[in-house]
């Protein structure tokens, strides 16, 4: 099996109904499922997957099946644009994996989709001559099926993209006029903040909601856009991440929702299950340690101490699984690439004052690469 590794987060048109949700995470589980977040305002799910190639087209298939199966576009109404029911599947780079290699992935994604559920696809994204705007704008058709979409499903869009963060944030004090035109001044498109992307929402209850993609998070953190709310005289309300947020770009509100440390919590879970299924009393006692390091790092903090701990936990979980016989090429990248992505959001006072253990962890770390 090939080590490079990709995620996939997936958007469903579907935000309430939590059994048809967790039918949909469950028909993904050929890879590894490491988030599942639903936005009943949004009428829509997010679910965030991760794996080799093999496992993750095989999984995003199903999950597409599953979702075409149960949900109705005739029957849906939300907030946020949608043109399918399983509607956004970007698939993302992990560790050294490129940007032109997931484009062969989403081809190859998209051509299954077509070939054996009979679902028009776009392609959309790096590589492809249309953006998710020309095609949620109807400037577009299906590159497989159509021109007619799917009465019930729609069509699904599926391209190659990088790393975003999507953050949403609460707005108070403003009208809806107000949060528009907020939204519109912060867009790069528009020369506001480099890379974001914006829409304003009203929400149930008159509640006014900025809804972001920050596509360039090198540049632009969650934090960063509060910081320029804040100096704009505005009040931020609440702070969602949608979905998982990269350690070295999280904020507060990533705390419990970091990308690396739970790719490090599904590593410890496979392995956990790996042991049990080969039996013994030892590995059984090992599978136990395991599920209670998976729960642990699946809601690791964003304090530099934490995110340090869960870097070293990483670290340790390829040599535990290799000396316990249950090691693969994609869970050792996997915990390689959570470790790698906490480690790389340790500041400078924090390899001050640990000085000893970040040499330690770094050792081990040149050692896995």
């Amino acid at each position: 099996m090939s080590s490079e590794l990709f995620e996939s987060v997936p958007n469903f048109s579907e935000g309430r109904d939590v059994e048809l949700i967790d039918a949909i995470a469950d028909a993904a589980s050929s890879a590894h499922v490491l988030d599942v977040h639903p936005d009943p305002d949004h009428h829509r799910a997010v679910v965030s997957i991760a794996g080799a190639r093999e496992h993750l087209v095989h999984a995003l298939v199903q999950a597409v099946a599953a979702a075409a199966e149960r949900i109705d576009l005739t029957r849906h109404a939300g907030v946020h644009p949608r043109v399918g029911a399983a509607d956004v599947v970007p698939i993302v780079p992990l560790g050294s994996t490129s940007l032109d290699t997931c484009h062969d992935v989403a081809r190859e994604l998209g051509l299954r989709i077509w070939t054996e559920l009979e679902l028009p696809v776009f392609f959309y994204g790096h590589g492809e001559d249309w953006t998710l705007a020309d095609i949620r704008a109807g400037r577009a058709q299906p590159d497989l099926g159509g021109p007619e979409l799917h009465p019930t499903f729609g069509a699904v869009c599926i391209g190659a993209r990088r790393m975003l963060i999507a953050f949403n944030v609460m707005l108070d004090g403003l009208d809806v006029p107000e949060a528009r035109a907020l939204a519109r001044s912060i867009r790069e498109a528009n020369g506001g903040m480099r890379g974001v992307m914006a829409l304003a929402f009203e929400l149930p209850g008159g509640r006014l909601q900025l809804s972001m993609n920050l596509f360039r998070i090198d540049e632009t953190t969650p934090q960063a856009v509060v910081d320029e709310l804040q100096r704009r005289g505005l009040h931020v309300g609440g702070q969602e991440i949608v979905g998982l947020c990269p350690a070295a770009a999280a904020n507060e509100a990533a705390a419990g929702r970091l990308l690396e440390a739970r790719l490090g919590s599904a590593v410890a879970r496979a392995g956990a299950r790996r042991c049990l299924q080969a039996g013994g009393e030892e590995l059984a006692a090992l599978a136990t340690r395991l599920q209670h390091e998976a729960a642990g790092l699946a809601d690791l903090g964003v304090d530099q101490e934490s995110l340090l701990s869960g870097a070293e936990r990483c670290a340790a979980l390829g040599p535990v699984l290799a000396a316990a016989g249950v090691l693969d090429d994609e869970l050792e990248g996997m915990a390689g690439v959570a470790a790698g992505g906490l480690r790389s959001a340790i500041g400078s006072p924090t390899e001050t004052a640990y000085a000893a253990r970040l040499q330690a962890l770094d050792r081990r770390l040149a050692g896995s690469a």
